[in-house]
């Protein structure tokens, strides 16, 4: 059996073709791309890039992303748990927000520093 999939690691886009069996991928341009399809089907990951809630800020929210990527069938729990935190300025980028999202040993972290919105 295979699966068909858009290669994303690069621009080209590459048009794979899986061998969810053995593991054997076509269509790549690069190693790059045959390392990704073999991924994509045994074990898909994302890193999540979103936002939180950023209070006294001058700005409402603040962008977090996961330090490296999970497992994709924790995405919509993972935002789930992002829609409710709460952050309080000052951040710096670098800050952990939330530490071991859903057990996987993943950091949330800050993508941007925050000041304190100065009155």
């Amino acid at each position: 059996m295979t699966k068909k999939i858009t290669c994303i690691i690069c621009p080209i886009g590459c048009a794979l073709e899986v061998d969810i069996e053995s593991k054997d991928v076509t269509g790549h341009s690069c190693k790059r791309g045959e390392v990704y399809g073999v991924e994509e089907v045994t074990c898909p990951t994302r890193v999540i890039t979103t936002t939180v809630k950023l209070n006294n800020s001058l700005y409402p929210m603040l962008p977090v992303k996961t330090r490296t990527a999970i497992p994709k069938e924790l995405n919509f729990k993972c935002m789930e748990i992002l829609n409710q935190v709460q952050v309080d300025a000052p951040v710096k980028v670098g800050d952990v927000i939330v530490k071991n999202l859903l057990n996987t040993g993943v950091d949330v972290v800050a993508t941007r520093t925050m000041q304190v919105r100065e009155i």
